[in-house]
């Protein structure tokens, strides 16, 4: 099979063939119907996410299954499927109870194995992590749903239990921020965006921002900063605020931009070292704080009926669609700085 490989960290990926996957007794073996070209792939082709050598990256995906283990029981060649970017095991104590994104003898494609980066990609434990796709949902749309948009989906409903009404301030518009923007608004949220750059702020006001908060401006610095505007455009704070992009200084704005009873949802991934945040706000204010890695499988269905009828629209996500040979240079592009045109694609189908 053809697929976009590279042998060392920073090294040139390459498209090329490669030996076809076995199928796992457990698993399948899906034929990648479109991929997604994300910036944590971007992160283990530079070594810092490690992965083993020469890697296959790609972990955002969706297609058909083309061959199934003989233990597997829900799924058969042909079906049409999408997957978690955390698959659980499918057998312990978490996984059993639903909380495959935390199992902790997980798998992610394109990180602890070969990803979709290529024609075809196995995942195991399909019972366990599988998502039927609706014949009327494109693999190109699917293809957003797998980590930003699923991420962004749990992080807002099951975290920040938004109701209709509330403020939801989102901090950072990459495409988990996005993607937290368009959902906050569908549920009915009013929603303020947060972000250094103008462009990405006018995308969150065409995806349903209500309000947004232009950071390192002169009027915000010279203000009460960040949680003071939020708090002004709010009326006393946000009921439920998202650090979607992940830095120490955001994490801390968000919490400080809290009602009291409020809840920050932490999404972006945070340096490994300690991080300051006002934990004196947190005890005076009652604040609940959560971190947030994924969704699982079994909590697709509520997402994906919403996408199916339109009240989610993650294809307005999508900036640009390549072919698999792109891949490479797309991935390249992301050591320059990053811009708004929106989430890259790669198709495979048709």
């Amino acid at each position: 099979m053809r697929a976009v490989v590279y042998s060392g960290y920073g090294a040139t990926p390459v498209l090329t063939e490669v030996p076809e996957p076995a199928c796992p007794a457990d698993g399948v073996v899906i034929t990648v119907g479109a991929t997604g070209v994300c910036r944590s792939d971007w992160h283990a082709w530079k070594g810092h996410d490690p992965v083993v050598l020469p890697h296959i990256g790609g972990h955002e995906f969706a297609g058909l299954v083309a061959a199934a283990g003989s233990e597997v029981t829900r799924w058969r060649p042909g079906d049409r499927v999408t997957v978690p970017f955390a698959c659980g095991c499918g057998r312990c104590a978490f996984c059993l109870a639903g909380d495959a994104q935390v199992c902790p003898d997980q798998t992610q494609p394109g990180f602890t194995g070969p990803g979709s980066f290529a024609e075809l990609v196995v995942v195991h434990a399909a019972d366990a992590n599988l998502v039927a796709l609706p014949g009327d949902v494109s693999f190109v749309t699917a293809a957003c749903l797998g980590c930003r948009f699923a991420t962004a989906f749990r992080a807002v409903t099951a975290h920040g239990r938004v109701d209709p009404g509330d403020w939801l301030a989102v901090h950072g518009c990459g495409g988990v921020g996005l993607s937290a923007v368009m959902i906050g608004a569908a549920l009915g949220a009013r929603v303020v965006a947060v972000d250094v750059s103008a462009a990405a702020l006018e995308r969150a006001r065409e995806l349903g921002a209500e309000a947004v908060v232009e950071a390192g401006t002169a009027g915000v610095t010279a203000g009460a900063g960040v949680a003071g505007a939020v708090a002004e455009i709010t009326g006393g704070g946000a009921h439920v605020s998202v650090d979607a992009l992940g830095s120490p200084a955001l994490a801390a704005d968000s919490v400080r931009c809290l009602r009291r009873r409020g809840r920050h949802v932490q999404v972006g991934l945070l340096p490994g070292g300690p991080v300051a945040l006002p934990m004196d706000l947190v005890i005076a204010r009652e604040l609940e704080l959560y971190g947030s890695h994924g969704m699982a499988a079994r909590d697709y269905p509520a997402m994906m009926a919403m996408v199916a009828g339109g009240t989610l629209r993650p294809s307005l996500l999508v900036g640009s669609t390549i072919t698999l040979e792109e891949v490479g240079a797309a991935l390249a592009a992301m050591d320059g700085p990053s811009t708004t045109a929106g989430l890259t694609v790669a198709s495979l189908a048709g």
